[in-house]
């Protein structure tokens, strides 16, 4: 199990927040914390990989910060 943390570029409002929590919420993530401008997720790196987890954030319409 991996626990991640992402700065998320973009992101200025609760909107915001709920957006990019309903993009990951769709992947097999164990746990997902999303504030304005970071997430943080657990999830079993057997199952999924950060790029598909940076991809729902980029997805939602913002940029990971790398």
């Amino acid at each position: 199990m991996i626990e991640k943390n992402y700065k998320i570029e973009g992101m200025s409002c609760n909107h915001c927040v709920m957006v990019v929590k309903r993009e990951l919420s769709k992947l097999n993530l164990t746990k997902v914390e999303v504030e304005i401008g970071s997430a943080k997720v657990n999830f079993d790196e057997t199952k999924i990989s950060q790029s598909e987890i940076e991809n729902a954030i980029s997805n939602s319409g913002y940029k990971v910060q790398k």
